[in-house]
Protein backbone atom coordinates (compact mmCIF):
# COMPACT_ATOMS: atom_id res chain seq x y z
CA UNK A 1 0.00 0.00 0.00
CA UNK A 2 3.01 2.39 0.77
CA UNK A 3 4.33 2.47 -2.58
CA UNK A 4 1.19 3.20 -4.37
CA UNK A 5 0.65 6.14 -2.00
CA UNK A 6 4.10 7.08 -2.73
CA UNK A 7 3.38 6.64 -6.42
CA UNK A 8 0.50 8.96 -6.24
CA UNK A 9 2.29 11.50 -4.28
CA UNK A 10 4.98 11.70 -6.60
CA UNK A 11 2.81 11.91 -9.71
CA UNK A 12 1.40 14.60 -7.44
CA UNK A 13 4.22 16.33 -7.25
CA UNK A 14 4.92 16.50 -11.21
CA UNK A 15 1.04 18.07 -11.15
CA UNK A 16 1.97 20.40 -8.95
CA UNK A 17 4.89 21.44 -10.90
CA UNK A 18 3.06 22.04 -14.12
CA UNK A 19 0.83 24.29 -11.84
CA UNK A 20 -1.88 21.75 -10.36
CA UNK A 21 -5.19 20.57 -11.46
CA UNK A 22 -7.04 17.54 -11.59
CA UNK A 23 -5.93 13.61 -12.77
CA UNK A 24 -8.90 11.32 -13.78
CA UNK A 25 -7.14 7.43 -14.46
CA UNK A 26 -10.01 5.27 -15.14
CA UNK A 27 -8.76 0.89 -14.82
CA UNK A 28 -9.86 -1.17 -17.92
CA UNK A 29 -13.67 -1.82 -18.71
CA UNK A 30 -14.96 -5.16 -18.96
CA UNK A 31 -15.20 -6.96 -22.10
CA UNK A 32 -17.74 -9.78 -22.97
CA UNK A 33 -16.14 -12.42 -25.16
CA UNK A 34 -19.85 -13.81 -26.40
CA UNK A 35 -23.45 -14.20 -24.85
CA UNK A 36 -23.06 -13.76 -20.86
CA UNK A 37 -19.50 -15.01 -21.08
CA UNK A 38 -16.77 -11.77 -20.10
CA UNK A 39 -13.07 -12.01 -21.18
CA UNK A 40 -11.34 -12.51 -18.16
CA UNK A 41 -10.75 -9.26 -16.60
CA UNK A 42 -7.09 -7.60 -16.76
CA UNK A 43 -6.96 -4.12 -15.07
CA UNK A 44 -5.75 -1.31 -16.53
CA UNK A 45 -2.01 -0.99 -16.16
CA UNK A 46 -1.64 2.44 -15.51
CA UNK A 47 -4.46 2.28 -12.75
CA UNK A 48 -3.27 -0.16 -10.79
CA UNK A 49 0.16 0.85 -10.76
CA UNK A 50 -1.24 4.16 -9.15
CA UNK A 51 -3.69 1.65 -7.10
CA UNK A 52 -2.80 -1.60 -6.67
CA UNK A 53 -7.14 -1.93 -6.86
CA UNK A 54 -7.74 -4.65 -9.52
CA UNK A 55 -11.94 -4.39 -9.63
CA UNK A 56 -13.57 -3.01 -12.48
CA UNK A 57 -15.73 0.04 -12.86
CA UNK A 58 -13.19 2.28 -10.75
CA UNK A 59 -11.85 5.61 -11.40
CA UNK A 60 -8.66 7.47 -9.34
CA UNK A 61 -9.30 10.93 -9.21
CA UNK A 62 -5.88 13.24 -7.67
CA UNK A 63 -6.37 16.83 -6.78
CA UNK A 64 -2.84 18.66 -6.63
CA UNK A 65 -3.39 22.17 -5.15
CA UNK A 66 -3.14 23.79 -1.60
CA UNK A 67 -4.13 20.35 -0.36
CA UNK A 68 -3.31 17.18 -2.33
CA UNK A 69 -6.02 14.95 -2.10
CA UNK A 70 -6.23 11.05 -3.80
CA UNK A 71 -9.92 9.35 -4.24
CA UNK A 72 -11.34 6.16 -5.41
CA UNK A 73 -14.43 5.61 -6.85
CA UNK A 74 -15.50 2.17 -6.95
CA UNK A 75 -18.44 0.02 -7.46
CA UNK A 76 -20.59 -0.34 -3.71
CA UNK A 77 -21.18 -3.14 -1.80
CA UNK A 78 -23.78 -5.19 -2.98
CA UNK A 79 -24.15 -8.80 -1.67
CA UNK A 80 -26.43 -10.24 -3.85
CA UNK A 81 -23.86 -9.69 -6.80
CA UNK A 82 -21.49 -10.90 -4.73
CA UNK A 83 -22.68 -14.51 -4.42
CA UNK A 84 -22.46 -14.58 -8.20
CA UNK A 85 -19.38 -12.13 -8.66
CA UNK A 86 -17.48 -12.58 -5.69
CA UNK A 87 -16.18 -9.82 -2.69
CA UNK A 88 -16.24 -6.36 -3.79
CA UNK A 89 -14.53 -3.99 -0.97
CA UNK A 90 -17.31 -0.86 -1.39
CA UNK A 91 -15.58 2.42 -1.22
CA UNK A 92 -15.28 2.46 2.80
CA UNK A 93 -13.24 -0.70 2.47
CA UNK A 94 -11.23 0.44 -0.35
CA UNK A 95 -10.82 3.72 1.10
CA UNK A 96 -9.12 2.00 4.10
CA UNK A 97 -7.50 -0.86 2.45
CA UNK A 98 -5.48 1.24 -0.37
CA UNK A 99 -4.62 4.25 1.42
CA UNK A 100 -7.09 6.88 -0.48
CA UNK A 101 -7.76 9.82 1.13
CA UNK A 102 -11.24 9.83 -0.09
CA UNK A 103 -14.13 6.94 -1.66
CA UNK A 104 -17.02 7.53 -3.16
CA UNK A 105 -19.34 5.14 -5.39
CA UNK A 106 -18.59 5.01 -9.12
CA UNK A 107 -22.10 6.40 -9.54
CA UNK A 108 -20.96 9.14 -7.57
CA UNK A 109 -18.72 10.54 -10.57
CA UNK A 110 -21.35 12.90 -12.03
CA UNK A 111 -22.24 14.46 -9.27
CA UNK A 112 -18.81 14.55 -7.86
CA UNK A 113 -16.11 15.59 -10.99
CA UNK A 114 -17.64 19.21 -11.97
CA UNK A 115 -17.25 20.18 -7.90
CA UNK A 116 -13.68 18.56 -8.29
CA UNK A 117 -12.81 20.24 -11.56
CA UNK A 118 -14.62 23.21 -11.00
CA UNK A 119 -11.14 26.37 -10.90
CA UNK A 120 -8.62 23.79 -11.29
CA UNK A 121 -5.84 25.23 -13.61
CA UNK A 122 -5.74 21.79 -16.09
CA UNK A 123 -6.77 18.54 -16.67
CA UNK A 124 -4.23 15.77 -16.61
CA UNK A 125 -5.87 13.16 -18.42
CA UNK A 126 -5.62 10.78 -21.41
CA UNK A 127 -7.47 11.92 -24.12
CA UNK A 128 -8.48 9.16 -27.02
CA UNK A 129 -7.94 6.12 -24.51
CA UNK A 130 -11.27 6.06 -23.44
CA UNK A 131 -14.19 7.58 -25.67
CA UNK A 132 -16.95 6.93 -23.27
CA UNK A 133 -14.71 8.31 -20.64
CA UNK A 134 -13.78 11.47 -23.32
CA UNK A 135 -17.24 11.97 -23.55
CA UNK A 136 -18.53 11.87 -19.68
CA UNK A 137 -15.48 14.04 -19.21
CA UNK A 138 -16.56 16.84 -21.67
CA UNK A 139 -19.81 16.58 -20.15
CA UNK A 140 -18.34 17.72 -16.85
CA UNK A 141 -16.25 20.03 -18.49
CA UNK A 142 -19.44 21.53 -19.80
CA UNK A 143 -21.23 21.47 -16.52
CA UNK A 144 -18.23 23.74 -15.19
CA UNK A 145 -18.27 26.31 -17.97
CA UNK A 146 -22.04 26.57 -17.29
CA UNK A 147 -20.99 28.22 -13.81
CA UNK A 148 -18.88 30.88 -15.55
CA UNK A 149 -20.96 33.51 -14.61
CA UNK A 150 -20.43 32.62 -10.89
CA UNK A 151 -17.23 33.55 -11.57
CA UNK A 152 -16.08 29.70 -11.88
CA UNK A 153 -13.77 28.18 -14.37
CA UNK A 154 -12.95 25.20 -16.02
CA UNK A 155 -9.23 23.47 -16.55
CA UNK A 156 -7.30 25.64 -19.59
CA UNK A 157 -4.83 23.45 -20.17
CA UNK A 158 -4.99 19.69 -20.48
CA UNK A 159 -1.51 17.59 -20.38
CA UNK A 160 -1.48 13.89 -21.03
CA UNK A 161 -1.29 11.99 -17.76
CA UNK A 162 -0.03 8.84 -19.59
CA UNK A 163 3.69 11.26 -20.18
CA UNK A 164 4.25 11.65 -16.56
CA UNK A 165 3.42 8.19 -15.46
CA UNK A 166 5.37 6.54 -18.38
CA UNK A 167 8.69 8.41 -17.04
CA UNK A 168 7.79 6.84 -13.50
CA UNK A 169 6.81 3.64 -14.99
CA UNK A 170 10.14 3.15 -17.31
CA UNK A 171 12.82 2.82 -14.25
CA UNK A 172 11.23 -0.03 -11.70
CA UNK A 173 12.00 -0.05 -7.85
CA UNK A 174 13.32 -2.84 -6.15
CA UNK A 175 9.96 -4.60 -5.12
CA UNK A 176 8.86 -4.61 -8.97
CA UNK A 177 12.19 -6.00 -10.03
CA UNK A 178 11.60 -8.54 -7.48
CA UNK A 179 8.37 -9.58 -9.08
CA UNK A 180 9.93 -9.59 -12.69
CA UNK A 181 12.67 -11.78 -11.28
CA UNK A 182 10.10 -14.22 -9.62
CA UNK A 183 8.00 -14.07 -13.06
CA UNK A 184 10.97 -14.54 -15.02
CA UNK A 185 12.22 -17.78 -13.13
CA UNK A 186 8.48 -19.04 -13.55
CA UNK A 187 8.77 -18.62 -17.32
CA UNK A 188 12.46 -20.27 -17.37
CA UNK A 189 11.05 -23.28 -15.88
CA UNK A 190 7.94 -23.30 -18.27
CA UNK A 191 10.50 -23.41 -21.57
CA UNK A 192 12.48 -26.59 -19.63
CA UNK A 193 9.41 -28.13 -19.06
CA UNK A 194 8.42 -27.51 -22.55
CA UNK A 195 12.10 -28.79 -23.86
CA UNK A 196 11.59 -31.69 -21.95
CA UNK A 197 7.74 -33.06 -23.48
CA UNK A 198 8.72 -32.35 -27.26
CA UNK A 199 8.70 -35.14 -29.38
CA UNK A 200 7.99 -35.16 -32.63
CA UNK A 201 4.35 -36.68 -33.28
CA UNK A 202 3.10 -33.99 -30.71
CA UNK A 203 0.87 -30.31 -31.97
CA UNK A 204 2.00 -27.09 -30.91
CA UNK A 205 -1.06 -27.17 -28.66
CA UNK A 206 0.82 -29.75 -26.82
CA UNK A 207 4.03 -27.99 -26.12
CA UNK A 208 1.33 -25.09 -25.08
CA UNK A 209 -0.42 -26.79 -22.99
CA UNK A 210 2.75 -27.59 -20.80
CA UNK A 211 3.35 -24.04 -20.48
CA UNK A 212 -0.17 -22.92 -18.86
CA UNK A 213 0.20 -25.39 -16.79
CA UNK A 214 3.73 -24.32 -15.30
CA UNK A 215 2.70 -20.67 -15.58
CA UNK A 216 -0.58 -21.71 -13.09
CA UNK A 217 0.95 -24.17 -10.76
CA UNK A 218 3.38 -21.52 -9.85
CA UNK A 219 1.09 -18.70 -9.63
CA UNK A 220 0.79 -16.66 -12.25
CA UNK A 221 -2.13 -15.34 -12.86
CA UNK A 222 -2.21 -15.02 -16.70
CA UNK A 223 0.25 -15.51 -19.62
CA UNK A 224 1.65 -11.93 -20.57
CA UNK A 225 0.48 -12.34 -24.16
CA UNK A 226 -0.74 -15.08 -26.38
CA UNK A 227 2.12 -17.84 -26.68
CA UNK A 228 3.71 -18.51 -29.69
CA UNK A 229 4.77 -22.20 -30.36
CA UNK A 230 6.25 -22.35 -33.97
CA UNK A 231 7.25 -25.51 -35.45
CA UNK A 232 8.91 -25.54 -38.85
CA UNK A 233 8.58 -22.61 -41.40
CA UNK A 234 5.91 -21.38 -38.79
CA UNK A 235 8.48 -19.74 -36.63
CA UNK A 236 9.67 -17.61 -39.59
CA UNK A 237 5.90 -16.19 -38.43
CA UNK A 238 7.30 -13.15 -36.21
CA UNK A 239 3.39 -13.32 -34.64
CA UNK A 240 2.68 -17.00 -35.00
CA UNK A 241 0.61 -18.19 -32.71
CA UNK A 242 -0.06 -21.80 -30.93
CA UNK A 243 -1.79 -23.48 -33.25
CA UNK A 244 -2.37 -27.69 -34.69
CA UNK A 245 0.80 -28.08 -36.93
CA UNK A 246 2.01 -31.04 -36.48
CA UNK A 247 5.82 -31.12 -34.94
CA UNK A 248 8.36 -33.02 -37.58
CA UNK A 249 11.43 -34.68 -36.89
CA UNK A 250 14.19 -32.68 -37.98
CA UNK A 251 11.44 -29.50 -36.90
CA UNK A 252 13.13 -26.72 -34.72
CA UNK A 253 10.29 -25.26 -32.45
CA UNK A 254 10.39 -21.80 -31.67
CA UNK A 255 8.97 -20.66 -28.36
CA UNK A 256 7.77 -16.95 -27.66
CA UNK A 257 6.05 -17.21 -24.07
CA UNK A 258 6.50 -15.59 -20.32
CA UNK A 259 4.01 -14.99 -17.66
CA UNK A 260 2.43 -12.44 -15.63
CA UNK A 261 2.98 -12.42 -12.03
CA UNK A 262 0.92 -10.16 -9.98
CA UNK A 263 0.59 -7.71 -13.11
CA UNK A 264 5.00 -7.86 -13.63
CA UNK A 265 4.85 -9.61 -17.56
CA UNK A 266 8.09 -11.93 -18.87
CA UNK A 267 9.04 -12.79 -22.20
CA UNK A 268 11.46 -15.11 -23.19
CA UNK A 269 12.24 -16.89 -26.66
CA UNK A 270 13.85 -20.35 -26.78
CA UNK A 271 14.36 -22.50 -29.98
CA UNK A 272 14.98 -26.15 -29.88
CA UNK A 273 15.31 -29.03 -32.17
CA UNK A 274 12.40 -31.18 -32.01
CA UNK A 275 14.29 -34.79 -31.93
CA UNK A 276 16.78 -33.46 -29.53
CA UNK A 277 19.61 -32.56 -31.98
CA UNK A 278 20.37 -29.65 -33.77
CA UNK A 279 21.29 -30.61 -37.87
CA UNK A 280 24.67 -28.41 -39.06
CA UNK A 281 22.96 -25.92 -40.39
CA UNK A 282 20.51 -25.29 -37.76
CA UNK A 283 23.43 -25.48 -34.97
CA UNK A 284 24.87 -22.77 -37.63
CA UNK A 285 22.53 -20.33 -37.58
CA UNK A 286 21.84 -20.69 -33.95
CA UNK A 287 25.24 -20.12 -32.93
CA UNK A 288 24.94 -17.20 -34.84
CA UNK A 289 21.72 -16.15 -32.96
CA UNK A 290 23.59 -16.88 -29.71
CA UNK A 291 26.73 -14.64 -30.59
CA UNK A 292 24.33 -11.61 -31.93
CA UNK A 293 22.66 -11.73 -28.20
CA UNK A 294 25.92 -12.20 -26.19
CA UNK A 295 26.84 -8.82 -28.04
CA UNK A 296 24.17 -6.78 -27.61
CA UNK A 297 24.27 -8.02 -23.79
CA UNK A 298 27.50 -6.66 -23.72
CA UNK A 299 26.19 -3.03 -25.08
CA UNK A 300 23.42 -3.17 -22.48
CA UNK A 301 24.70 -1.48 -19.68
CA UNK A 302 23.97 2.28 -17.73
CA UNK A 303 25.12 5.21 -20.05
CA UNK A 304 24.66 3.64 -23.26
CA UNK A 305 22.11 4.27 -25.74
CA UNK A 306 18.99 1.93 -26.42
CA UNK A 307 20.11 0.76 -29.89
CA UNK A 308 23.36 0.28 -29.12
CA UNK A 309 22.54 -3.54 -28.28
CA UNK A 310 20.49 -3.59 -31.67
CA UNK A 311 23.68 -2.32 -33.87
CA UNK A 312 26.05 -4.80 -32.14
CA UNK A 313 23.71 -7.39 -33.12
CA UNK A 314 22.81 -6.07 -36.30
CA UNK A 315 26.79 -6.45 -37.19
CA UNK A 316 27.29 -10.01 -35.87
CA UNK A 317 24.08 -11.30 -37.80
CA UNK A 318 25.21 -9.45 -40.79
CA UNK A 319 28.62 -11.06 -40.87
CA UNK A 320 26.90 -14.30 -40.36
CA UNK A 321 25.00 -13.79 -43.65
CA UNK A 322 27.66 -13.66 -45.35
CA UNK A 323 29.96 -16.74 -44.22
CA UNK A 324 27.02 -18.94 -44.13
CA UNK A 325 25.79 -17.89 -47.78
CA UNK A 326 22.82 -16.45 -46.51
CA UNK A 327 23.60 -13.00 -48.60
CA UNK A 328 25.68 -13.24 -51.80
CA UNK A 329 29.20 -10.84 -50.75
CA UNK A 330 29.19 -10.44 -55.22
CA UNK A 331 25.66 -8.95 -55.19
CA UNK A 332 25.89 -7.00 -51.63
CA UNK A 333 29.21 -6.23 -51.10
CA UNK A 334 30.69 -5.84 -47.76
CA UNK A 335 29.79 -5.90 -44.09
CA UNK A 336 29.61 -2.05 -43.77
CA UNK A 337 27.08 -1.92 -47.60
CA UNK A 338 25.16 -4.72 -45.71
CA UNK A 339 24.04 -2.38 -43.06
CA UNK A 340 24.18 0.85 -44.60
CA UNK A 341 21.73 -0.65 -47.21
CA UNK A 342 19.74 -3.07 -44.52
CA UNK A 343 20.03 -6.02 -46.83
CA UNK A 344 20.77 -8.14 -43.34
CA UNK A 345 16.25 -7.06 -43.31
CA UNK A 346 15.97 -10.30 -45.30
CA UNK A 347 16.43 -12.49 -43.16
CA UNK A 348 16.20 -10.34 -39.90
CA UNK A 349 13.30 -7.68 -39.71
CA UNK A 350 12.66 -6.62 -35.97
CA UNK A 351 14.00 -4.78 -33.51
CA UNK A 352 16.08 -6.59 -30.72
CA UNK A 353 14.48 -5.33 -28.00
CA UNK A 354 11.91 -3.54 -26.02
CA UNK A 355 10.74 -2.20 -22.33
CA UNK A 356 9.37 -4.73 -20.39
CA UNK A 357 7.36 -4.23 -17.37
CA UNK A 358 3.54 -4.21 -16.34
CA UNK A 359 3.12 -4.12 -20.03
CA UNK A 360 5.25 -6.90 -22.09
CA UNK A 361 5.79 -3.97 -24.90
CA UNK A 362 6.15 -1.84 -22.07
CA UNK A 363 5.99 2.27 -21.85
CA UNK A 364 8.47 4.42 -22.03
CA UNK A 365 9.62 6.81 -24.69
CA UNK A 366 12.74 5.04 -26.74
CA UNK A 367 14.34 8.34 -27.41
CA UNK A 368 15.26 11.40 -26.07
CA UNK A 369 12.60 13.24 -24.54
CA UNK A 370 13.79 16.65 -23.43
CA UNK A 371 15.71 16.86 -27.14
CA UNK A 372 13.38 19.59 -28.79
CA UNK A 373 14.76 20.54 -32.07
CA UNK A 374 16.28 17.86 -34.68
CA UNK A 375 16.64 13.95 -34.36
CA UNK A 376 16.03 12.98 -30.63
CA UNK A 377 19.09 10.79 -29.93
CA UNK A 378 18.45 6.99 -28.48
CA UNK A 379 17.38 6.97 -24.85
CA UNK A 380 20.43 6.42 -22.64
CA UNK A 381 20.00 3.11 -20.17
CA UNK A 382 20.13 3.37 -16.61
CA UNK A 383 19.91 1.52 -14.01
CA UNK A 384 16.41 -0.44 -13.08
CA UNK A 385 15.15 -0.02 -16.68
CA UNK A 386 14.17 -3.72 -17.65
CA UNK A 387 14.35 -4.60 -21.26
CA UNK A 388 14.19 -7.49 -23.69
CA UNK A 389 17.27 -8.83 -25.80
CA UNK A 390 15.97 -11.25 -28.62
CA UNK A 391 17.96 -11.42 -31.79
CA UNK A 392 16.39 -13.47 -34.30
CA UNK A 393 17.35 -14.82 -38.16
CA UNK A 394 14.35 -16.20 -40.11
CA UNK A 395 14.75 -18.13 -43.47
CA UNK A 396 12.18 -18.34 -46.12
CA UNK A 397 12.70 -20.34 -49.15
CA UNK A 398 13.62 -17.50 -52.21
CA UNK A 399 15.87 -18.05 -55.17
CA UNK A 400 19.79 -17.56 -54.27
CA UNK A 401 18.96 -18.41 -50.41
CA UNK A 402 21.04 -21.59 -50.12
CA UNK A 403 18.05 -24.87 -49.38
CA UNK A 404 20.04 -26.58 -46.27
CA UNK A 405 18.41 -22.97 -44.39
CA UNK A 406 15.05 -22.57 -45.66
CA UNK A 407 12.61 -22.83 -43.22
CA UNK A 408 14.56 -22.29 -40.25
CA UNK A 409 13.74 -19.43 -37.97
CA UNK A 410 15.48 -18.80 -34.56
CA UNK A 411 14.78 -16.47 -32.13
CA UNK A 412 16.89 -16.30 -28.47
CA UNK A 413 15.48 -13.80 -26.17
CA UNK A 414 15.83 -13.13 -22.52
CA UNK A 415 14.83 -10.59 -20.43
CA UNK A 416 17.69 -7.62 -18.50
CA UNK A 417 17.35 -5.56 -15.97
CA UNK A 418 20.31 -2.77 -16.40
CA UNK A 419 22.24 -2.48 -12.91
CA UNK A 420 24.82 0.15 -12.23
CA UNK A 421 27.52 -2.55 -13.41
CA UNK A 422 25.98 -3.59 -16.20
CA UNK A 423 22.80 -6.10 -16.69
CA UNK A 424 21.29 -8.82 -14.76
CA UNK A 425 19.98 -11.32 -17.43
CA UNK A 426 16.86 -12.96 -14.63
CA UNK A 427 15.91 -15.41 -17.86
CA UNK A 428 19.04 -16.98 -18.00
CA UNK A 429 17.80 -20.65 -16.15
CA UNK A 430 16.48 -21.26 -19.78
CA UNK A 431 18.46 -23.33 -21.36
CA UNK A 432 20.01 -21.41 -23.96
CA UNK A 433 23.21 -23.19 -25.54
CA UNK A 434 23.00 -25.69 -27.56
CA UNK A 435 24.58 -28.43 -25.06
CA UNK A 436 22.43 -27.45 -22.65
CA UNK A 437 19.42 -27.66 -24.83
CA UNK A 438 20.47 -31.19 -26.23
CA UNK A 439 21.07 -32.60 -22.72
CA UNK A 440 17.48 -31.19 -21.28
CA UNK A 441 15.49 -32.62 -23.94
CA UNK A 442 17.63 -35.89 -24.48
CA UNK A 443 17.62 -36.80 -20.94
Amino acid sequence: MKSYAARRAALMAQMQAKGGGVAILPTAREVMRNRDADYPYRHDSYFYYLSGFSEPEAVIVLVAGKRNQSILFCREKNLEREIWDGYRYGPEAAREAFGFDLAYPVSALAAEMPKLLANAPALFYALGADSRLDAQVQDWLQDVRMQGRAGVVAPSVVHDVHVLLDEMRLVKDADEIALMKQAAEISAAAHRRAMQAVRPGLREYHLEAELLHEFRRNGSQFPAYGSIVATGANACVLHYRAADAEIRDGDLVLIDAGCELHSYASDITRTFPANGRFSGPQKALYELVLEAQAAAIAETAPGKRFMDGHDAAVRVLAQGMLDTGLLDKDKVGSLDDVIEKGAYRQFYMHRTGHWLGMDVHDVGEYREASVVEGEKPWRTLQPGMVLTIEPGIYVRPEPGVPEQFWNIGIRIEDDAVVTAEGCDIITESAPKTVADIEAVIRG
